[in-house]
């Protein structure tokens, strides 16, 4: 089976929203999440979804799954204290649900609902390949790394990135789902709650990982700025103005 699960846990303080969590924010009649989860629920190779949800927001998560005729989703669970908890628990529900063995995950961001029914497949085909997926975007501009131990008012450079091979990593992250699960559990049993994504995770216990390319115009949702920028490319998408999947 390949499993999607959409982790929607953040209550977007970069957003400035005092209402409700980035992620419900409406954009064209239907709130965010809806037009990230829609995208997986039409998806011919998508077999279930879970949804890790901010605990206070289920409930309401519930009415829209139904609302929405979203068939596809198998549990609602609440997110964690953490980025990383919020998908474990996710993970941990679709282990419940769906079982773990042989089965493919695509974790994916709530607030990216720009992805493409083709990056879908590109991951599930890379997972089944190489064991992992991981979605990126080429660097556009130079990455420089600083010297975080050197205290004073102006940050040492400490390299430069070659640019060529320099990639930004965004999401779906997909994995065979008993795999990353052990490696959950691994970092939590030593105490590693909040790593930043699934692949620094993974990453972090020698893990090899491979990319497939993603659309450049995927972008997470944070900010007033993201919002503004997601909602003019739907409407463009709408009109069919512009085509969107370009990678």
């Amino acid at each position: 089976m390949n499993i999607g699960v959409i982790f929607a846990g953040g209550v977007g303080v970069r957003m400035k929203v005092a209402d409700r969590p980035k992620q419900f924010l409406m954009v064209n009649g239907k709130p965010i999440i809806i037009h990230t989860i829609e995208i997986f629920q039409k998806h011919p190779e998508i077999d279930g979804i879970i949804v890790s949800c901010i605990s206070d927001w289920v409930e309401y998560m519930e009415e829209l799954k139904n609302n929405y005729g979203l068939d596809k989703i198998g549990k609602i669970v609440p997110g964690g204290a953490t980025g990383q908890l919020s998908i474990y628990n996710g993970l941990k529900a679709a282990e419940e649900v769906y079982g773990a063995e042989n089965n493919i995950v695509l974790i994916h961001d709530g607030v990216r609902p720009l992805i493409s029914a083709e990056t879908i497949s590109d991951n599930i085909r890379a997972v089944k390949k190489y064991g992992s997926a991981i979605t990126t975007v080429p660097a556009q501009e130079t990455i420089i790394v600083v010297d975080e131990n050197e205290k004073c008012s102006s940050e040492r450079v400490e390299s430069i990135v070659n640019r060529s091979s320099a990639r930004i990593a965004r999401a779906p992250q997909s994995f065979y789902l008993k795999e990353i699960i052990e490696m959950q559990e691994k970092a939590i049993s030593e105490g590693f709650t909040n790593m930043t994504d699934s692949c620094t995770l993974m990453t972090h216990y020698g893990k090899g990982l491979y990319t497939v390319a993603g659309e450049k115009n995927n972008i997470k949702i944070t900010t007033p700025e993201d919002f503004y920028t997601f909602r003019a490319l739907s409407d463009a998408k709408d009109n069919k103005e512009l085509d969107l999947s370009a990678k």
